[in-house]
């Protein structure tokens, strides 16, 4: 598996996002103006991408919020979407980063904690799914 970083959205994340979370969860609206100024991450099997994620800075200073963390169905199960995001905070790290936060779906909320992440607030709804601010200082 290798990782890759891009400053402009891939076609490769594109495909796995609009599967996971378009076709598969029923999100309309996953693709954003965030999009053309965030840091795009995507892991490759070979010439596959299997997984991705994206991070921006937030308004507070030192603060990235990591995002669209997404793993192809046939390569869940393989710690990939930890691989994700510890990639997104190594990226975070060197450009001088000290925390990451995460708008997490409820359902994968103890995907986050195993990584180190800690819940703040109380849960909201995106689109149709509940959700959860999740805070990780680096």
């Amino acid at each position: 598996m290798t990782i890759k970083c891009f400053d402009k959205l891939p076609d490769e994340a594109v495909k796995i996002r609009t599967l996971v979370f378009v076709e598969e969860q029923g999100f309309k609206d996953e693709f954003d103006s965030i999009d053309e100024i965030a840091t795009h991450i995507v892991m490759f099997d070979g010439d596959n991408p299997v997984a991705v994620g994206r991070f921006f800075l937030s308004e507070n200073e030192g603060e990235y919020i990591v995002g669209r963390v997404a793993v192809k169905k046939e390569y869940r199960g393989k710690n990939l979407g930890a691989e994700i995001l510890k990639a997104c905070e190594v990226e975070i790290k060197k450009i001088g980063g000290t925390a990451v936060t995460v708008s997490a779906q409820v359902q994968a909320e103890n995907f986050y904690k195993k990584q180190g992440y800690v819940s703040v607030g109380e849960t909201y709804f995106d689109e149709h799914c509940p959700h959860i601010k999740m805070i990780k200082n680096l």
